[in-house]
């Protein structure tokens, strides 16, 4: 089940075993084991740890990125990026997890005496996570969740079990107790088991929708919180603009961002009657110049991706491109001639293909970017303030970037509504989905 398979060459190169039932039921003892260190160690302690961890991503740079371009195809430089971010995340929650944790007092109206709302970790938390940002995932569960005490049994795709080794090693270089981070390459079934375990107190999923709703379904059922990050058609609104050209190469470096295949890429580009025939010229020109010539994550990906274009052309839409699909290879792609009445329209295409809408006015281009069952991420350009302030406020979404893409940041909070999941990781939220908020009232 757990395999290294080159993208590039449909190649195996390596296979790891799957868990028996007893290293699963190893893996949850050794985390619950480890909890009596994440409730005794100081917050300074842990974050001490946590900084490590970053400088061991940074000085690992170089064989992390490789296993991801091995596992998944990530273009290198895109790979290398992907670990620098975590490097980021780490440091950002060792440097602020004393101030995020810090007792909050109360007012209190109701009598006399006093009150605090102490922060202090649940215990173990199942990760379960994605092979698209096969290291960037962990940090941004791990990290917040660590740095309360919380600890961590981690199930990775399978498709990327030499990186989750690789991080495996990191925590344990980094000075993490044994059971504080665990990874585990368990089957769905076995993950049904951790769930329902009741040392278990928590599961965080990022993957696709139907993940997402087995997982909730399986953790309300034992009454575990979850946090899902799962999939989106991100709206790209273009508004007004005094730059067409930059606002092409956002366009473009929105769509292309890991070959395509991010939740919250933009994939469905609406743009206003009298900016779209020239914005789609361009666009369908850079996009095609600037596709990475990297494979998807697999022939399977290339193939669903395949499938839902040739739909959408079956339906009336028009491909704009010239490459030829190969193997994992799916070359960059335009669909335009679609309303939101496409099949294509109310779907995520991973990869790069982009769709183009074209809206009538304001109000029309706000229809379009919510006629959508996803509500992850949107990003709107125009340069009128009052119209961005106004439109961001409209659309249906966890995240609205105005002006600009690829921003991102640590001390950011990351999530989604509908169908797209619910919860939040990173910035202060991140650290506020798997805690024990314990007041504590002092009446005399």
């Amino acid at each position: 089940m757990y395999a290294v398979t080159d993208p590039a060459t449909a190649e195996v190169v390596a296979t790891y075993l799957t868990a028996t039932d007893a290293e699963v039921a190893a893996a949850v003892d050794a985390a619950h084991a480890a909890t009596a260190w994440g409730r005794s160690a100081s917050v300074a302690e842990r974050a001490a740890l946590l900084r490590r961890l970053g400088d061991l991503h940074a000085e690992h740079q170089d064989a992390l990125a490789a296993s991801i371009v091995r596992e998944m195809g990530k273009p290198l430089a895109e790979a290398q990026g992907e670990i620098g971010f975590c490097t980021e995340i780490y440091h950002y929650y060792a440097d602020h997890a004393e101030e995020f944790l810090a007792d909050e007092p109360l007012d209190v109206t109701s009598g006399p005496g006093s009150a605090v709302v102490r922060r202090s970790p649940v215990g173990v938390l199942l990760g379960i996570m994605p092979w698209n940002f096969p290291a960037y995932q962990v940090a941004r569960f791990a990290a917040p969740n660590l740095a309360i005490g919380n600890t961590v049994v981690l199930k990775h795709a399978p498709q990327c079990p030499a990186t989750a080794a690789l991080l495996e090693k990191l925590f344990a270089q980094a000075g993490f107790p044994a059971g504080a981070y665990v990874n585990v390459y368990a089957t769905n079934e076995q993950v049904a088991d951790v769930i329902a375990d009741p040392r278990v107190q928590g599961v965080s999923l990022t993957g696709s929708e139907r993940a997402g709703a087995a997982v909730a379904e399986i953790a309300g059922r034992h009454l575990k919180k979850v946090v899902l990050e799962l999939g989106g058609s991100d709206p790209f609104l273009l508004l007004s603009t005094d730059d067409l050209d930059a606002v092409v190469d956002a366009a473009v470096a929105a769509r292309l961002d890991n070959t395509g295949q991010a939740c919250n890429a933009a994939k469905r580009f609406v743009v206003v009657e009298e900016l779209y025939e020239p914005f789609v010229e361009r666009f369908t020109a850079r996009l095609l110049a600037a596709e990475t010539g990297a494979p998807l994550s697999s022939v399977a990906a290339a193939e669903h991706l395949g499938r839902q274009v040739d739909a959408a052309v079956a339906e009336g839409a028009t491909l704009h491109g010239t490459g030829r699909r190969h193997g994992a290879y799916v070359p960059a792609g335009v669909l335009t001639g679609l309303t939101t009445g496409h099949a294509a329209a109310r779907q995520e295409l991973f990869g790069p293909v982009a769709m183009v809408f074209a809206a009538a006015d304001e109000d029309d281009a706000v229809r379009i970017a919510n006629d959508t069952p996803y509500g992850l991420g949107s990003y709107v350009f125009t340069t009128d303030p009052a119209q961005a302030e106004r439109v961001a406020d409209r659309i249906e979404a966890g995240m609205v970037f105005v002006n600009g893409v690829g921003a991102e940041g640590a001390e950011l909070p990351f999530g989604g509504v509908k169908r797209s999941g619910f919860g939040r990781e990173l910035g202060r939220p991140g650290i506020e989905e798997f805690v024990n908020k314990k007041l504590i009232r002092t009446v005399a």
